[in-house]
């Protein structure tokens, strides 16, 4: 009876984890579809506010590492399927270097590190591992827009984490960090 009991919630707790995290997906693709209503003055393609990125550090900051993981790739693949491979490409990689530094940091720094350093982190290394994808596909350099891409990261990652941290709460009293 214990074991069937404990097979029970297992699986509902695997179920309440796949439900959330495809609401928040579902999230994070309202917010990319909102931010792509109100481009970014920018003389360079591409800037984005990056809103989407909020779920994503939600996921990292209060659920599991794995949980921001399969959001990047779920965002990139949404990304990929349309606005083409080109820009899920460059959202994977993205993400996955914004990813990488976000848990870097988490790792060494414990609990020293800020939601600010944690944000602006991730925007600079999302554009720096863009830039790179960019490059790559292109066969040229463009670190020309370096300059741009790395002020607009932490302008943004400002933003980002200003708006995460007024929406962590109200997240949180939904209990959504239990499943």
């Amino acid at each position: 009876m214990e074991k069937a009991i404990t097979n029970e919630k297992r699986t509902t707790g695997q179920t309440g984890r796949i439900t959330l995290l495809g609401l928040l997906f579902a999230l994070a693709m309202v917010l990319s579809v909102l931010e792509g209503l109100f481009p970014v003055p920018v003389p360079i393609p591409g800037v984005r506010l990056g809103l989407a990125n909020i779920v994503v550090m939600f996921a990292l900051l209060y659920l599991k590492k794995a949980d921001a993981l399969t959001l990047v790739v779920l965002k990139a693949i949404f990304v990929a399927s349309t606005r083409g491979l080109v820009a899920g490409t460059l959202s994977l990689t993205g993400g996955l270097f914004a990813l990488g530094v976000m848990v870097l940091i988490l790792l060494l720094r414990r609990d020293k590190s800020t939601l600010l350093l944690i944000s602006v982190a991730g925007a600079v290394f999302h554009n720096l591992g863009q830039i790179t994808a960019a490059s790559f596909i292109m066969e040229t350099v463009l670190w020309v827009y370096l300059p741009v891409l790395l002020l607009s990261g932490i302008v943004t990652g400002f933003a980002t984490s200003m708006m995460l941290k007024m929406t962590s709460p109200v997240f949180l009293k939904l209990h959504l960090n239990k499943f």
